[in-house]
């Protein structure tokens, strides 16, 4: 009986100790918050991605710009090597942050690639309230026509790229 006392009389300090580490370690959570908040902030979740369908809308309106093709590809995981590889989340367990190489997968780029119709310097006003958005937006690729059918109008053809946590695009 008088080692199960001491055996119980341990576990009542161990109980001890652990309560004072989750209020210690709530209190370490409580000022990481910030921290990630604005380390992650330039990053785009699946909410936000959607809402930049509609930023890329708003801003080719407003600048009566045309909106010819607007179309989202698959997420590529970008691991430590800073190698791409396009996931397949069937292929992936949902609790992991490895990609199929077993590397740490660092972000995801999100592909959109476009096509938008309008004049040049309302295209440039488009660019230019597109880039004061506070997440990350990568130019990947542009090409800029000139319409011969319809006079001082342009086509751009492109692909912009923005990136993800990895808990979001698992």
């Amino acid at each position: 009986q008088e080692e199960k006392l001491n055996i119980m009389q341990e576990n009542r300090e161990k109980i001890i100790e652990f309560n004072n580490n989750i209020g210690t370690l709530k209190d370490a959570v409580t000022k990481l918050e910030p921290e990630y908040e604005k380390n992650s902030k330039l990053f785009h979740s699946k909410k936000e991605v959607e809402d930049l369908y509609q930023n890329i809308s708003k801003f080719a309106l407003l600048n009566g710009l045309s909106i010819v093709n607007l179309k989202k590809s698959e997420p590529k995981a970008v691991n430590s090597s800073n190698q791409t590889s396009t996931e397949n989340n069937s292929e992936q367990n949902s609790s992991s942050e490895n990609n199929n190489d077993g590397q740490q997968v660092l972000y995801y780029e999100i592909p959109v690639e476009y096509e938008i119709r309008g004049n040049f310097l309302s295209y440039l006003k488009f660019r230019r309230a597109l880039s004061k958005s506070s997440k990350v937006i990568n130019y990947d690729k542009e090409e800029i026509t000139t319409l011969t059918e319809i006079q001082g109008q342009i086509l751009s053809k492109g692909t912009i790229s923005i990136v993800g946590l990895p808990n979001e695009y698992q």
